[in-house]
């Protein structure tokens, strides 16, 4: 009985452990390329996309998302992937490549799949790892670089301007704005953008580079973009700010240096002379009149410039230094100017007013030194000499009388200095020192001159050293006492009745050494004299007789007399 018993339990045992082939193979990982960096493994529930090539053990190929064109999508470990490959594609990172092989317990089993797999099949998968993301992603930013000076970031509402490169998380390029050679421009949280993208741009610089990656249900979903961003498609983006601005934005001015002497700010109907440097936002040149080398010349407040810069150079002093920021509402809008300002930019320019002035403006005249004795002046016909600095109000110097061996010597009234400089020229003393301010109309007007640049206010230093009083226009000389009863016979030294040009020079320049007259300065008198004479020899024989004398008052006269008649 006991011995029956013994052989039956062995008799069951022998056939139990002949049933029991061993311990159930498991998925076999083959790593044939890891990425350097690895910064995500697939884990439990991440939804991944991969590509692969679906081979039997013998090689024969059954499926491949190749072929397809397109990668295969699904959750891993929700029972969507066949047990082997929900263990085998845990831990991979993006662009991993791996052979997994799968045995049939952990694929199709003894049933297989269709025809294309048959029972017990061994699978072998070569996977390469495209995306994965999980549903309680959130946007990643990463800022790569970011300005030190960051007075402004992009809020909603904000109108902005980048650059970006697209990739797909494998680094699959799918768009760039660098390769249009033109920035992306859109306002922020208007829905213009995926959601994602919009979070990732809230709180940049300008010049602040970001890469942003954004999951698929905050990108392009389940349909994808067209024909470079597939379903389910984890984007990533290098971002680098170009130009922010909001349409609620007026121009700013910063970064004020005003002179400490400023006796005069501009206003409407002011023409303007400054210098410039112009740059978008990020600091690109676009064009400065230093390169030029001249001014930029404009009347304020009349829509010369554009509306921006009109309105920023209302309230300058001359010397004043300022910048200034405009936006693109107020500069060249949505079209922008030419190949250097692109549409919507935002406009920087650091300015350095050189002088300006109005068409009403009139000569000023500052007395810096006046003698306390001053009984004569200067006036016009007055023949003067002065030493004079001139420059323009910025201190640009121009001319000087001391690069001269003498002072300069003029006759005022005559047309031989600038209105301005004659007008602050007249009235002063011997001995006075003045600074005259003569306005471009005054002055050389707007081509300027030798030197002078076109419509520039002139500043003039002027010390008066001596003068001689003039004659009236249209005269060469002038009693300056009573005239003798007989002219004639005073004039004819000799009492022959008739004055030959010697005699006539004889006669005239005594009276000028006995102070009883003055010829008209500034000319050479024997030259002044030889006209007088032609004036009064009207028969052209070389000789006055009295029948021809006849003095200029008088003439004048007379030829108002015919004009009354």
């Amino acid at each position: 009985m006991v011995v029956r018993f013994l052989l039956g339990f062995l008799s069951v045992l022998v056939v139990c452990v002949l049933c029991n082939p061993g311990p159930l193979e498991d998925v076999v990982v083959d790593r044939n390329f890891i990425p350097k960096v690895c910064p995500r493994e697939v884990k439990m529930g991440d939804q991944v996309r991969y590509h692969y090539n679906g081979t039997f053990k013998d090689g024969k190929q059954f499926d491949s998302s190749y072929e397809r064109g397109t990668a295969f999508s699904g959750v891993v470990g929700v029972g969507r992937l066949i047990s082997g490959m929900d263990r085998g594609i845990q831990g991979m990172c993006i662009n991993e490549k791996r052979k997994i092989t799968v045995p049939p317990h952990l694929a199709y089993g003894s049933l297989g799949a269709g025809k294309a797999i048959p029972p017990d099949a061994t699978l072998v998968f070569d996977v390469v790892l495209l995306d994965i993301w999980n549903k309680d992603d959130q946007v990643q930013i990463t800022t790569v670089f970011k300005p030190e000076d960051c007075k402004r970031t992009v809020q909603n509402s904000d109108f902005i301007r980048y650059h970006y490169n697209g990739t797909l998380l494998d680094g699959t390029p799918f768009e760039s704005s660098h390769s249009k050679q033109h920035t992306y421009d859109t306002y922020v949280g208007d829905g213009s953008l995926i959601k994602g993208m919009e979070e990732g741009l809230i709180g940049m610089c300008v010049g602040e580079r970001r890469n942003i990656i954004v999951p698929p249900f905050l990108g392009y979903g389940e349909k994808g973009h067209g024909t470079e961003i597939p379903p389910q498609a984890s984007l990533m983006f290098d971002v680098l700010l170009v130009d922010l601005h909001n349409p609620k934005d007026d121009v700013t001015i910063e970064n004020q240096v005003i002179p400490d002497l400023c006796k005069r700010k501009s206003v409407t109907g002011d023409y303007i002379r400054y210098h410039y440097n112009g740059t978008l936002l990020d600091g690109t040149f676009f064009d400065s009149s230093y390169s030029r080398n001249n001014t930029y010349n404009t009347y304020i407040g009349m829509g010369y410039v554009i509306p921006g810069m009109d309105k920023a150079l209302q309230g300058v002093c001359i010397g004043e230094k300022r910048r200034i920021t405009i936006p693109p509402h107020m500069a060249y809008g949505e079209s922008g100017a030419g190949e250097s300002i692109p549409g919507s930019a935002v406009l920087v320019f650091d300015i350095h007013v050189i002088d300006f002035h109005n068409p009403t403006d009139v000569v000023e005249i500052v007395s810096s030194f006046k003698p306390e004795e001053c009984n004569e002046t200067t006036r016009a016909n007055d023949l003067i000499k002065y030493h004079y600095n001139c420059s323009l109000l910025d201190g640009t110097h121009l001319f000087s009388s001391n690069d001269y061996e003498n002072p300069q010597v003029v006759v005022l009234g005559a047309n031989k200095v600038i209105d301005g400089l004659d007008a602050g020229l007249q009235g002063m003393c011997v001995g006075e020192r003045r600074v005259v301010i003569v306005p471009p109309h005054l002055g050389h007007g707007e081509k300027g001159a030798r030197g002078v640049p076109g419509s520039a206010v002139l500043r003039f230093e002027v010390e008066l050293v001596d003068f001689e009083e003039g004659v009236p226009d249209g005269y060469l000389f002038v009693w300056l006492t009573d005239l003798p009863e007989n002219l004639f016979e005073e004039m004819d030294l000799n009492k022959d009745g008739e004055v030959p040009l010697e005699e006539f020079t004889t006669f005239i320049k005594g009276l000028v050494a006995e102070g009883k007259g003055r010829l008209k300065p500034g000319q050479d008198a024997d030259h002044i004299i030889e006209d007088m004479f032609g004036n009064q020899d009207r028969n052209k024989d070389g000789r006055i007789v009295p029948e021809e004398l006849k003095l200029k008052s008088a003439e004048d006269a007379e030829r108002a007399r015919h004009e009354e008649l």
